[in-house]
């Protein structure tokens, strides 16, 4: 098992690295493509368009942020595992070794019909393909009690921002022998940050600054993904400190107080010292208002990632519907080569390849303890389907447990460079 260079992960993930533009407009204007989020969809997908189109093809990124700090990895941080500083990326690569025109705005509205983007400022940018890779927005109103202002006190950090540095201190200020309690969201939702091991990463913490603390997760899920690894890995580095509940357990989470620091359960109320409320999910605003959305999340076609309800509109990562695969960076990263191979045939007559996908998920347990699972996919008719699948086994020696944990420090490195070089 070996640790994937930066110069190795365009090669090993994503098809639309392997074709250059081939201009099939010998006059006329050029192709726009804007692009709206500039995480792992959004800002992948901007720079594989650029750079393989070779001047063949106008892009523009829309991002309100200066600079980004990664979702995945923020666990890392809270556990003292990297600096905060490492988590945040700006866009400067993307713009000046690629000529993409990156406007940090907000984008307010899409009009499909005229294909403007209206921006927050007035401002409008006109395309011909749309690629949205907006993240998820946060249902405050599915945990009653919780609201924007209540994350003040028990914050989420499930968006990029400054909520994992709360967090974190939050756990360092925890009184000796206090509690922390975490609510996992419901399915489906944004991993990472996987909410499990932030709960491991919680603990080493407290392990080495408050041994006697306890945690305590309310979920609202009966399983989770890779239970068994991270429960064995709990009994084996924090004996007694996590308590797990499931909806058996607590009979369902009716509501949050963040002023008295109370998860009322139908079974119990809980008393925190600090907390982390993560409510259900949605697709970012942008998609709602570019009406490609049925219901939460947006419907695509799994070829392309085109919307199902507009051809124009390409939706990656998070905010689509895209079956099987998990809505991770990885996963927006591995999409979002997809969609600009996809674009770049159409609008340019470039070649395009068979799309293929690809995931992997790790996650730190405690010190050089890495697991994961992941899939290998490809576009069905009407769905993305798995081709192959692997997970890490209960059992194994601590050198593989290192190496995964490598591994995962090399897939950071080349995927952030992958989005912003």
């Amino acid at each position: 098992m070996t640790s994937i260079s930066r110069r190795g992960f365009g090669g090993l993930f994503g098809a639309s690295a392997l074709g250059l533009a081939m201009p099939s407009l010998a006059f006329g204007a050029v192709p726009k493509v804007v692009v709206i989020g500039g995480g792992a969809g959004g800002a992948t997908a901007a720079r594989y368009l650029a750079k393989d189109s070779k001047g063949a093809l106008d892009v523009t990124l829309v991002e309100a942020s200066k600079r980004y700090y990664t979702c995945f990895y923020s666990n890392l941080y809270i556990g003292g595992f990297r600096k905060y500083g490492s988590i945040g990326h700006n866009y400067y690569g993307l713009a000046v070794n690629n000529r993409i025109n990156v406007v940090h705005e907000w984008a307010a509205s899409v009009d499909g019909a005229a294909r403007t983007v209206n921006l927050a400022s007035g401002g409008k940018l006109s395309y011909d393909k749309l690629v949205l890779s907006p993240g998820i927005a946060l249902k405050y109103d599915s945990i009653a009690g919780y609201s924007p202002q209540a994350q003040g006190r028990m914050p989420h950090g499930w968006t990029s921002g400054t909520q994992a540095q709360q967090i974190r201190n939050q756990v360092l200020t925890m009184k000796k022998g206090g509690t922390f309690v975490m609510v996992p969201p419901p399915n489906p939702y944004r991993c990472p940050p996987g909410p499990y091991e932030r709960v491991s990463m919680i603990a080493h913490l407290l392990k080495e600054r408050n041994p006697t603390a306890k945690i305590i997760v309310l979920d609202p899920k009966e399983k989770f993904s890779k239970m068994g690894l991270f429960t064995a890995g709990w009994e084996k580095h924090y004996p007694g400190m996590i308590e797990w509940l499931g909806p058996d357990s607590h009979g369902g989470i009716k509501s949050v107080n963040h002023e008295t620091m109370e998860i009322v359960t139908d079974l119990d109320t809980f008393k925190a010292d600090a907390a982390c409320v993560v409510p259900a999910q949605r697709a970012g605003s942008i998609a709602m208002a570019a009406g490609v959305t049925d219901g939460d999340w947006a419907p695509i076609i799994p070829a392309t990632m085109a919307s199902k309800a507009d051809p124009n509109i390409h939706v990656l990562g998070d905010a689509s519907v895209a079956s099987s695969m998990p809505k991770s960076g990885f996963s927006a990263n591995s999409q979002a080569k997809v969609a600009a191979n996809a674009i770049r045939g159409e609008l340019t007559g470039s070649r395009v390849y068979d799309p293929r996908f690809a995931n992997t998920c790790w996650s730190l347990v405690a010190t050089n303890d890495g697991i994961k699972v992941g899939a290998n996919y490809k576009a069905g008719s009407e769905k993305i389907d798995v081709v192959d699948k692997f997970v890490s086994q209960g059992g194994e020696s601590a050198d593989v447990r290192k190496a995964t944990y490598e591994e995962s420090i090399g897939w950071y490195n080349g995927i952030t460079s992958d989005m912003f070089s």
